[in-house]
């Protein structure tokens, strides 16, 4: 059966990122629908809200042609999951990556004060974030991916504030399709990933081993087949 897949990039990155996954869906017969969330790609300069974002996943799966595999990466996974979990949704199933940790208070305002120390550089931290994709991404063309579509180094603050807004185990319990959550072994970001796990209705979990946080990039072959894979059970 042939199905949409939204994708939902992360923080500061943008659709660019899905290069690799969206040529591999393509080829699989699949429509591959990578957006950019307000603030990041082609829309940097907006301000980032949680409302625009929502808007944002809301348009690509109603617009989409086939029955919609949405699918989101950090920033783009809390919003996806607050998406899918806030009503009855048109989606046949739900991928969420590297979102594994609730957004608590005291975490997202210690970021936020990172993030003001680094923006107050000359370049704001363009060269620092590059240095820590490339670092990360061993595979230059998969790290060019993420770099492509600009850098948002202006939506960190209103990201962390408006992820205040999320209770992302209680948006999963009532989603009531399919969910299939995505870590790397070596992510920081999947502290509560098995409550989250138990709160979905249907759910399962997929750990990548020696995968960081950018699991998408970091281990691509190996995410695009667990992606292809949940396509397997979806509608």
């Amino acid at each position: 059966m042939i199905h949409s897949v939204v994708l939902v990039h992360g923080l500061r990155t943008s659709a660019t990122m899905w290069r690799a996954q969206v040529e591999a869906l393509e080829a699989a017969g699949h429509q591959a629908v990578a957006v950019d969330l307000p603030g990041h790609g082609s829309r940097i300069g907006s301000r980032f809200t949680l409302a625009g974002a929502v808007d944002t996943i809301a348009h690509a799966v109603d617009s989409a042609a086939h029955p919609v595999l949405l699918c989101g990466f950090s920033l783009g996974g809390y919003a996806a999951i607050h998406y899918a979990g806030a009503g009855p949704r048109p989606i046949v199933g739900l991928v969420a990556a590297s979102c594994g940790t609730q957004p608590h208070r005291l975490i997202l305002d210690a970021w936020r004060v990172a993030a003001r120390a680094i923006h107050r550089l000359p370049d704001r931290g363009l060269a620092l974030n590059n240095w820590a994709v490339r670092a990360a991404v061993k595979d230059a063309a998969l790290a060019d991916d993420i770099i492509r579509g600009g850098v948002a180094l202006d939506v960190m603050d209103d990201a962390l504030l408006e992820l205040r807004q999320l209770h992302p185990i209680s948006s999963l319990s009532r989603i009531d399709v399919p969910v299939v959550f995505i870590n790397g072994t070596l992510d920081h970001f999947r502290l509560q990933e098995r409550q989250y796990a138990a709160a979905a209705p249907v759910a399962r979990l997929v750990h990548i081993p020696d995968a960081t946080h950018m699991v998408s990039v970091t281990r691509s072959a190996a995410f695009t087949r667990v992606l292809l894979g949940a396509l397997e059970g979806p509608g």
